[in-house]
């Protein structure tokens, strides 16, 4: 391949909800000349690592898909692991994507060139460029693993729940479950049948909701099939429910209603009043992540099964040993222990107009314009960046929202000829000032919990802190005036005109 057949006018990171939505949304507005790199030998990214027993989504499959490229076919109302993975796999034959694709590509940097007025991206498969990079890896890819004191020396099996070892048979085993969050009340309930002993080392306990899953029915299915709009109205009923929800998250008073819900749940399933005690959080529901499970706590309840809320103080070759030096004999630790969103890795891999990294930028806290673009980085997009994740509903609907901004932005180029902007550091300030002010009355600043939304300076530069429409409204067009251009020295290829770029 030359050098020439290595650039494009588009450059997107990642082959998740992100890179293909972002791919099959550029092929509808006419591009063709753009990539999308993703490290894995195949689309899907968190639906295609995170295979571990029982993993399955908690925003209703309606809302948790492409709004441009609906399911009739959902097999349940919240679909499981293998579906979305099927389903975004579906979306890349279906919409022409599939040229587009760098599989086994991973960035390992990306430098912005401002006399070429192009990202230089060094990949596993060699180098590439590209007039615009689109960073759609997404937050929650990157698995996140405690620096226990010891964990080199244990003699057993050792995986994260993003990277599970599929064979390695946990049949019989004496099993260390290390973090109760999203994923571990997922696959705990499936290995606590198989296993000789469970020890679920517990720090914080999470709120748990009950799951309203159900099977969709044959009749929906036709529906959604064969009726115009019957699958919008229903995704529009799910988006507004889930609107609504919102109201608790920003107003925690009103939290204790969906408390109240939660203890009797909790309650149901735990008659054993110590245990029970382990279980019932201390902070106001919202503050850390609201999981939703019938089976987790059943799980708990079981004869092999104890929950430990001692600190680790160390691993050893033969387990896990608490602070109150209790032994916890393992033979399999898995780590459920979330994923680095803070400080994500691919910040360290890329650099601006004046040569630092994303992550010095970014040491104190992520900032970005709209939660997608900073200051010093020209023609750098993300797709679920700092402050639009969600807590309440379908990051999906952010992701659209940002690529329908990302095409206003090309749009606006395209139409002035000017070649590489970057959000002016006023527009960038004020736009975080607006965020932290709104951040202030939510329950993920006065919940009562340390959870990882919040970066090592306490502030949370993860979540959105409004409505997902109010996030709409602002993104609905692209507001040039919050942007500058930057001076690029040098014309290259024809690539970077406007109508080659299609």
């Amino acid at each position: 391949m030359t050098t020439d057949e290595r650039h494009s006018h588009i450059a997107i990171i990642g082959a998740g909800f992100g890179g293909i939505g972002a791919a099959i949304r550029l092929r509808r507005e006419g591009y063709r000349d753009f990539v999308v790199f993703d490290r894995g030998g195949d689309v899907g990214g968190t639906w295609r690592d995170n295979s571990y027993p029982g993993c399955a989504c908690d925003v209703p499959s309606h809302m948790y898909s492409l709004s441009f490229a609906p399911n009739p076919e959902w097999s349940r109302s919240f679909s499981g692991q293998a579906e979305i993975w099927a389903y975004l796999r579906r979306c890349v034959a279906e919409h022409g994507v599939r040229p587009h694709l760098r599989l086994e590509h991973e960035v390992h940097a990306a430098a912005w060139d401002d006399a070429a007025g192009r990202w230089v991206i060094d990949t596993s498969q060699g180098r590439y460029t590209a007039e615009f990079l689109v960073a759609a890896g997404g937050p929650l890819s990157e698995p996140s693993i405690p620096n226990l004191p010891g964990l080199e020396t244990f003699a057993g099996e050792v995986f994260h729940s993003a990277r599970w070892n599929h064979d390695h048979d946990l049949t019989g085993r004496r099993v260390a479950v290390i973090g109760t969050g999203a994923s571990a009340i997922q696959f705990v309930p499936r290995i606590a049948p198989a296993v000789e002993r469970l020890h679920l080392f517990q720090r914080t306990p999470p709120w748990v909701m009950p799951r309203a899953d159900r099977a969709v029915t044959g009749i929906e299915k036709r529906l959604f099939r064969h009726v115009p709009g019957a699958q919008r109205l229903a995704r529009a009923g799910v988006y507004w429910g889930r609107e609504a929800m919102a109201v608790g998250f920003l107003h925690p008073a009103v939290m204790r209603v969906a408390q109240r819900i939660a203890r009797t749940h909790l309650n149901r399933a735990i008659k054993d009043p110590a245990l029970r005690a382990k279980l019932t959080p201390s902070y106001t529901m919202g503050c850390k992540r609201v999981l939703l499970s019938n089976d987790y706590y059943p799980a708990l309840a079981r004869d092999n099964v104890d929950v430990v809320t001692d600190g680790i103080a160390e691993i050893r070759p033969e387990g896990v040993v608490t602070r109150d030096g209790s032994l916890h004999e393992a033979d399999t630790i898995i780590f459920g222990t979330g994923f680095h969103v803070t400080d994500m890795p691919l910040a360290q891999r890329l650099r601006g107009r004046d040569g630092r990294t994303l992550a010095d930028t970014w040491r104190d806290t992520m900032r970005a314009y709209q939660g997608t673009s900073v200051t010093g980085f020209p023609n750098l997009f993300f797709l679920l960046g700092p402050n639009t994740g969600l807590g309440h509903t379908s990051v999906v609907f952010m992701i659209e929202c940002q690529i329908g901004y990302l095409l206003g932005m090309l749009r606006h180029l395209r139409a002035t000829g000017v070649r590489a902007i970057e959000p002016t550091p006023e527009a960038q300030a004020d736009f975080v000032a607006r965020v932290d002010r709104k951040m202030g009355g939510t329950v993920w600043s006065r919940g009562g919990c340390r959870s990882w939304y919040l970066d090592a300076t306490g502030r949370n530069s993860t979540l959105w802190p409004g409505y997902t429409w109010s996030y709409w409204l602002r993104t609905r067009r692209f507001d040039a005036a919050a942007y500058r251009p930057v001076p690029v020295a040098q014309r290259v290829g024809v690539a970077a005109g406007a109508e080659e770029a299609r």
